[in-house]
């Protein structure tokens, strides 16, 4: 008699309302609900209302944290077109479950382990008893955050003229759009105006980089300061998660400013002194690993600035955030098995500490799926858009799967069906990473009762 090989167990849920579907599902349901919103006549500053892929654009744009647009925001959209817009930043920032789960708490004191897990779901796998104290740092720090750089902005602004209504819609719509790394801008052309104003430009920069680190980076940074601020001088080794986002958002926005500074110094930047090309193209460093932010035309900018801008947007900021890309840990990962490969190391290690087979497999399973899907939908939009330059439908490709934003100003010449093309890769930018790395792992590695033989393939 025949024998069929016996699984354990699989920790992931197969049933429909598995954490990691529910947090697709919710997210969907959210672009869903904001794209009713913004067909609605009250939404648009002209007459009648925005056609649909206009709306659904839009409203995946504004969930997933890209920041692309098909029309300006600043005049086709009303007052209360834009508030929707802001909202559904802040709930696609924070999180759905993330959200539920806080208000769960503050209504009936207590998380059951259902909730923990959907919030862990969509907090990229963070342990279930961290959930709690990781949901409350996470909105209380959010809107701390966001109101310190929004009363910077609001001063700033009401420099320039603006009454103290627009003072304050315009500090606040960029504050809550730069802290989760939206790129929405009020002004047709973004932050051009403000390129040489640091008051504005540092700000907005801050915000980025503090809500692209991620929130677990974030809280442990803040506990330690706490610690150390009590007189507690021995503390833990700070997590290869914090050390790796740290590290590698240091490394990149350097490689970036100084990158942008040498090819665009006679290029873009050749109109500013030296003060303002260092402040744009440090800017640039910043807000092209994630946030969608610019302060001076991408469309004039050296095809060698367009390909480290690809690269840097691909790679994206620290995980548990509101940054795209692949992720910063991810990419350091796979530097540290290259790393251990080239030293002839038994096992992959980092910073003193060993590196598990899993998460191994987990970084290499993210940067794959990630590299076929752009490069499908490079294909696909190749085919639907020829006359439009190569080098520019990569970069709108990677852009909008690395929910950047960033655009050299062809999205809105794309046909109706690349616009609809770019929508699903915002959606699997903002939520297959999340969902693949929390299945991962979930399931049990000893899943299968038996193991096969080894055969090492040649390689290279």
């Amino acid at each position: 008699m025949s024998r069929t090989p016996q699984r354990r167990g699989s920790g992931t849920p197969r049933g429909p309302l598995s954490p990691a579907r529910l947090v697709a599902g919710a997210f969907a349901v959210l672009i869903t609900s904001g794209t009713l919103l913004l067909l609605l006549p009250a939404a648009r500053a002209g007459d009648g209302g925005a056609d649909v892929v206009t709306a659904l654009f839009t409203a995946t744009s504004a969930v997933c944290l890209t920041g692309l647009i098909v029309v300006d925001t600043a005049t086709y959209w009303s007052h209360f077109g834009q508030a929707v817009i802001v909202v559904l930043i802040q709930l696609g920032g924070l999180g759905i479950m993330t959200l539920a789960t806080f208000t769960s708490w503050v209504v009936a004191g207590r998380i059951g382990v259902k909730s923990r897990l959907n919030a862990a779901a969509e907090g990229r796998g963070i342990h279930l008893g961290d959930v709690r104290t990781l949901l409350v740092a996470t909105v209380t720090f959010t809107f701390v955050a966001e109101f310190i750089a929004a009363v910077l902005l609001t001063l700033r602004f009401r420099s320039y003229g603006f009454d103290w209504a627009a003072s304050l819609w315009e500090g606040g719509f960029h504050a809550v759009s730069a802290f989760n790394n939206a790129g929405f801008g009020l002004r047709s052309d973004n932050l051009v105006p403000y390129a040489r104003d640091s008051g504005i430009v540092l700000p907005v920069a801050g915000a980025i980089i503090i809500g692209g680190l991620g929130y677990p980076v974030l809280l442990e940074i803040a506990l330690r300061t706490r610690r150390r601020s009590q007189g507690i001088t021995r503390l833990p080794q700070m997590s290869l998660t914090a050390r790796f986002a740290l590290t590698g958002t240091t490394i990149l926005l350097m490689i970036g400013w100084i990158g942008y500074a040498v090819l665009e110094w006679r290029g873009v930047f050749a109109e500013f002194g030296v003060r303002d090309k260092l402040l744009n193209s440090f800017f640039q460093s910043v807000t092209t690993r994630t946030a969608g932010f610019n302060t001076v035309d991408l469309g004039e900018f050296h095809p060698s600035s367009l390909l480290l801008t690809d690269v840097l947007m691909f790679v994206g900021g620290g995980s548990g955030g509101t940054a795209g890309g692949v992720k910063v840990t991810t990419v350091a990962v796979l530097v540290a098995v290259v790393m251990a490969e080239i030293r002839g190391a038994e096992h992959v290690s980092a910073y003193s500490r060993r590196i598990p087979q899993r998460t191994i497999r987990q970084a290499l399973t993210v940067i794959v799926l990630a590299g076929v899907s752009v490069a499908g939908s490079i294909g696909v939009m190749l085919l639907l858009a020829p006359e439009i330059e190569t080098n520019r439908i990569v970069f709108e490709v990677v852009s909008a799967f690395a929910t950047v934003g960033l655009s050299t100003g062809i999205t809105a010449d794309l046909p109706a069906a690349g616009q609809l093309l770019l929508v699903p890769l915002m959606y699997a930018g903002r939520i297959g990473p999340i969902t693949l790395v929390a299945a991962l792992a979930a399931r049990n590695r000893n899943g299968i009762l038996y193991s096969h033989p080894v055969e090492r393939p040649h390689i290279g």
